[in-house]
């Protein structure tokens, strides 16, 4: 299998290419998607390959154009919607929540959601408090989505292609300041990555840390500052938030003892809050150290830089953490 190195955006827009060359149920909806460019350039060329029955141009009007994705999902087409920002999610709400999230369980399994609901997230661009936020942590707390958040080029180009292949909906977090970035070797050919298998990004034996996106890259720059002083870290990527390997995550916890959870998302209720229940919950005995969390900070996310970067955890912030639950 031949592979060549990629951006994070470049991936996810091969993956989404390749299905909609494979299957012609595969279609694209959202803003911006008919443009050349595309939506930061995953959908670039798009339109002009495919046409208007599958690039399809949307309004800004978020509720609609989801509502119509969810039936032509219901109707045995497999849509790709673009929301553009993970904050706009909040005028779609009842289309994801009720109506996506719902009716394969309200139909007793005989009615399917095969629908991807991709979007940006994550700050560090100064994009300010409407267009920084990560907010998946809302739709894991909903029963029926399946949530994935990628950290690089290789398991975003197979995310995506079995998120479109998948019988529920998925939505799929894309942190943006990722998209220019090459993040690693993909494969040619199609692939799958499972939905529901984490991913080990640093073998580690001190402590194990647990990060999504943006934070993984972090939490890796933390771990090699501190392989210099004589700690061995574990960085473990769930790559899906839901399912969520738990496995994965005990078993790293099992072996090292203690757990630093790194999370963009905001600290209150969020996914990290929700993996220290688990540890508590269910591997308490395993720990040898109190449970950290490092997530972003319970505030809007403010758009001056020096700012932004006091709200977001960074790699210091995760050094400090990590170093904290070695010396408990």
């Amino acid at each position: 299998m031949s592979s060549r190195e990629l951006t994070f955006a470049e991936a996810i827009r091969e993956g989404i290419y390749q299905e909609l060359k494979r299957d012609d149920r595969v279609f694209v909806m959202g803003e911006d998607v008919g443009f050349e460019d595309g939506a930061f350039r995953v959908t670039s060329g798009f339109l002009k390959e495919f046409g208007h029955e599958r690039i399809r141009d949307t309004p800004i009007s978020e509720n609609g154009f989801v509502g119509a994705g969810v039936a032509a999902a219901i109707l045995g087409m497999r849509p790709v919607v673009e929301l553009m920002f993970a904050d706009f999610t909040g005028v779609a709400m009842d289309q994801i929540y009720n109506q996506a999230g719902k009716l394969r369980y309200m139909s007793g399994g005989q009615v399917k959601v095969p629908l991807v609901i991709r979007m940006a997230m994550g700050g560090g661009l100064s994009a300010a408090a409407q267009h920084s936020q990560c907010l998946y942590s809302i739709f894991a707390h909903v029963p029926g989505l399946k949530i994935v958040v990628p950290s690089n080029s290789y398991d975003a180009k197979g995310l995506i292609i079995s998120s479109i292949r998948a019988d529920d909906p998925v939505m799929f977090f894309e942190h943006k300041a990722l998209y220019d970035k090459k993040l690693g070797m993909v494969p040619d050919e199609s692939y799958e990555i499972p939905l529901g298998k984490a991913d080990v990004k640093r073998n580690g034996n001190d402590v194990t840390v647990v990060a999504t996106a943006m934070m993984v890259h972090r939490a890796l720059e933390a771990a090699e500052q501190l392989q210099k002083e004589g700690v061995s870290v574990e960085v473990i990527d769930p790559r899906t938030l839901v399912p969520l390997d738990r496995t994965a995550i005990f078993s790293s916890v099992k072996k090292t003892g203690r757990i630093v959870i790194v999370d963009e998302d905001y600290e209150r209720c969020g996914f990290a809050a929700e993996v220290s229940a688990l540890i508590a919950e269910h591997g308490f005995d395993l720990l040898d150290a109190p449970i950290i969390r490092v997530a972003t900070r319970n505030v809007p996310i403010p758009f001056n830089p020096a700012l932004e970067d006091a709200v977001i955890p960074n790699s210091e912030r995760i050094k400090n953490a990590i170093n904290e639950v070695m010396m408990a």
